[in-house]
């Protein structure tokens, strides 16, 4: 019989990963939340502020993009938004 090792949980978790990747590049952490058209937005919006607004407001999108990423992937990982 086998001994089933068990495995290793990871150490960043779903959401942490999401708002990661979206603060990289805002709209990939929510396209890996499953979120498509809610990551084409991001991708989408984002280069027109940074060159709308000389680049100031191209921050504020990488931090409301990584803000909801995190937020919708920890409503999906606790059940309270389909996966």
């Amino acid at each position: 019989m086998k001994t089933r090792i068990p495995e290793e949980s990871n150490t960043m978790s779903r959401p942490g990963a999401a708002a990661l990747l979206s603060f990289i590049v805002p709209g990939v952490g929510q396209i890996y939340n499953g979120d498509i058209l809610r990551g084409l937005f991001w991708l989408i919006i984002t280069p027109g502020f940074w060159v709308g607004s000389g680049g100031l407001l191209g921050w504020v999108c990488h931090f409301i993009a990584a803000a909801t990423a995190y937020s919708r992937a920890e409503d999906k990982e606790l059940g309270r938004l389909p996966a």
